[in-house]
């Protein structure tokens, strides 16, 4: 039985870690659903966005390190990196959810640690409980995060408070998480707030959201001269759909 959920309503997907026991610790099956949906949920055009959640107690504790680490012939298998995405299977557990056309909103309670922080800071916005609370759990094992966090983690913080969350592992809460940037908003119910604004996002254009989403993703820490490139070759199939009245 399969340890994510996914259903679909209406115009919106919803996802869920579902080991709500073990605070959803992800196992390596589960990432592979997680790939395995966010590959579904790629070409549903009827779907406008996405939401991620957890069962139980928790978003997500992180990595079930010891039931991970009791399969070393699994964990080589995943570790090697697919040859046309550049990525693992651990890497794209996470990245899968950025390289969606659709907004990705992760609603976060609890604990939200290591690799289930990783998965959070792949979705594009962050809803949490005032009570949850945030840590880059993997020093503190002995690693580094490596489920695309270097890259998720330095955008949304700049690189010396994405070091310095890293290099000491301590758990910060939701209010600090909010003001350095690591969560788009705090509130009572972090689901409502998170369906408001996907029904925003869901009035707009579906092509200009997707276009957007690309553009801002493949700008991000390029010279102005490329950034302003992609600008244009974003913007014009744009303006010919709206010339055409497709928009």
């Amino acid at each position: 039985m399969g340890q994510v959920s996914f259903r679909i309503a209406g115009d919106r997907a919803y996802v869920t870690l579902d080991r709500a026991d073990k605070h959803n610790g992800l196992t390596i099956p589960m990432l592979g659903e997680l790939r395995r949906i966010a590959d579904t949920l790629r070409g549903a055009d009827d779907v406008r966005s996405v939401i991620l959640s957890g069962n139980g107690p928790s978003f997500c504790s992180g990595l079930d390190i010891a039931g991970t680490a009791a399969n070393p012939l699994a964990i080589a298998r995943n570790f090697l990196p697919h040859p046309w995405r550049g990525t693992n299977t651990f890497q794209e557990a996470c990245w899968a959810w950025r390289r969606l056309p659709q907004p990705v909103l992760a609603v976060v309670h609890g604990h939200c640690y290591g690799a289930g922080l990783q998965l959070a800071t792949a979705a594009d916005f962050r809803f949490a409980t005032p009570d949850s609370d945030f840590a880059v759990m993997e020093t503190a094992h002995g690693l580094v995060p490596d489920m695309s966090g270097t890259v998720t983690l330095s955008r949304l913080l700049g690189a010396d408070r994405a070091l310095l969350l890293t290099l000491t592992a301590d758990p910060v809460d939701a209010a600090y998480a909010e003001r350095i940037g690591l969560v788009t908003e705090v509130a009572a119910d972090p689901m409502a707030a998170a369906e408001q604004l996907a029904d925003r996002i869901a009035a707009r254009s579906p092509h200009a959201v997707a276009a957007a989403k690309r553009m801002f993703d493949r700008t991000w820490n390029t010279g102005p001269r490329r950034a302003f490139g992609i600008e244009r070759a974003t913007q014009l199939p744009l303006l010919v759909r709206r010339a055409l009245g497709k928009h």
